[in-house]
Parts: C-alpha cells; sequence; structure tokens
C-alpha cells in the first residue's frame, strides 16, 4: 500500500530517524534524509534496505531555521512531486535545574523539538489535502506525557508537540491526512549508549549492570525500545487499518507510563 509513497524524516540520519527510515525504505517507500554528520553511510543504508525501486533523498536544512526548513520541504516537492508521509522526529536534549537552564539552549531545544514540526506540518498539509491521503507522525517521547526532572525545555517541547498533534489531527479529522504522535520511552540509540556507558565507569559496573540500572529508574520492562520497533508502528500508523487513528499519543515505553 505505501510503495511509491515519499516520506520526509528530520533528524534521519542516525538513531530513532535512521531506523524508522529503514523501515519504511522496506515497504517501499521513497525516502528523504535530513540532519547532520555522516550523510554517505545512511543514506547507502536506507537504499540497501530498499531496493533499486526506492529513491532516496537528502535535505541538510537547520530545523531551527524556517527558512531552511522551507527550503527543504520546497526540495522534496521538486524532485519527489508532494510529501506524503511526515514523521517529525529532530531533537536536541539538555539537562540542568531551571535556575541554571541556559537561555540559549531552551529556545534551541523549542525551536528544533517543536517549533520544526509546526513548519514542516502547516507546509506538508496542502499537498496531502489534494492528493487526499496524508500521515504525519510527531515523535514525541514519554516527555510528552510525563516529566523528569533537570529536563524543562525538553518537557515543555514535547508536551507541546503533542499538543499540537491532537489540535492538528482535529483540524484534518475529515480529510484522508491522519496525525498522531508515537511516545518512546528508553531507545537503544548511539547517544543514549554514551549515557550508558558513562554510567558504568562513574559506578564501576560492567555495561550491563549499567543498562540495569538505568532501564530500572523508569523503564519496568527492563529492555530498551528499538528504533526498528518504532519504525514498524509508524508503518501501522500509515497503513489503512489505522486510517481513524487520529490525535494519538502512542506509547512504547515498556510500561513507564503505566506507572
Amino acid at each position: 500500500m505505501l510503495k511509491g509513497k515519499t516520506a520526509l524524516i528530520t533528524g534521519s540520519t542516525s538513531g530513532i530517524g535512521l531506523g524508522i527510515a529503514l523501515v519504511l525504505a522496506r515497504q517501499g517507500v521513497n525516502i528523504v534524509l535530513n540532519g547532520f554528520g555522516d550523510v554517505d553511510g545512511p543514506k547507502a543504508e536506507v537504499s540497501a534496505a530498499g531496493g533499486p525501486e526506492v529513491k532516496v533523498g537528502y535535505h541538510g536544512a537547520d530545523m531551527s531555521k524556517p527558512t531552511e526548513i522551507a527550503a527543504m520541504m520546497a526540495y522534496v516537492t521538486a524532485e519527489f512531486g508532494r510529501c506524503d508521509i511526515l514523521v517529525n522526529n529532530a531533537g536536541i536534549q539538555y539537562v540542568a535545574p531551571v535556575e541554571d537552564f541556559p537561555p540559549e539552549r531552551w529556545d534551541a531545544i523549542i525551536a528544533i523539538n517543536l517549533s520544526s514540526a509546526f513548519h514542516t506540518t502547516r507546509l506538508a498539509i496542502p499537498a496531502m489535502k489534494a492528493a487526499g491521503w496524508g500521515r504525519i507522525i510527531n515523535l514525541a517521547s514519554v516527555h510528552g506525557l510525563v516529566a523528569s526532572a533537570q529536563k524543562s525545555a525538553y518537557v515543555a517541547a514535547k508536551h507541546g508537540l503533542v499538543g499540537f498533534t491532537k489540535t492538528v489531527a482535529l483540524e484534518t479529522a475529515t480529510t484522508g491526512i491522519t496525525v498522531n504522535a508515537i511516545c518512546p520511552g528508553w531507545v537503544l540509540t548511539p547517544l543514549v549508549q554514551k549515557q550508558v556507558d558513562a554510567r558504568a565507569v562513574a559506578e564501576g559496573v560492567d555495561g550491563e549492570e549499567a543498562t540495569r540500572r538505568l532501564l530500572a529508574e523508569k523503564q519496568p520492562s527492563l529492555q530498551f525500545t528499538t528504533p526498528e520497533q518504532l519504525g514498524e508502528l509508524a508503518v501501522f500508523l500509515c497503513s489503512d487499518a489505522a486510517s481513524n487513528v487520529r490525535g494519538q499519543a502512542w506509547s512504547l515505553d515498556g510500561g513507564w507510563t503505566a506507572q
């Protein structure tokens, strides 16, 4: 069903975004990657996953800059016709008590984790409406539903993203566009692996014990969610079976928010 459609996934050169890109590519979806760092490696991975019929593009828009986001959306239209599936995944993090939180860090987190989704969505919806079909998936985190100390900007942005998801879902409720959020708990990405490694050194334990301790604080399953699992959920949300799933914040968190 998804073969030949085009997905733009922000923040997709590694981690969760790349995992979702790989799973969608296996469904025959053309992929537009976005992000910093190595580009050739992720493009090759996605091309291999999708095979010769899947077209893979890239745009290096800085997701804190509306003009660059507009240029990226124009690139998708020019190269692929339109954006059928929009996955707003780009995000950054900073941890500090609110009284010590640098204002410039607050502004950057709100811009990249929240405002960028507004800019991509407002530009994607007209073509989706004209086509009578579209899927918008926002990566909102469990921190779109519950809070953790010292993450004021991230929690504020992710709660805002859940609210934004619900609002746009209502505005498109009678169209062929669905808008939903995915709320992962701990996901084993390169960034999280660095936290595990640092904890192992700081607490004088091996990697397995450091992982157990990290997960035990929040995630009752004591298992990481994988980027591939998030990708499979995204495929479901893009399917006909989910055509009436609208405005939901779908947790994939090992029981984190069940507590």
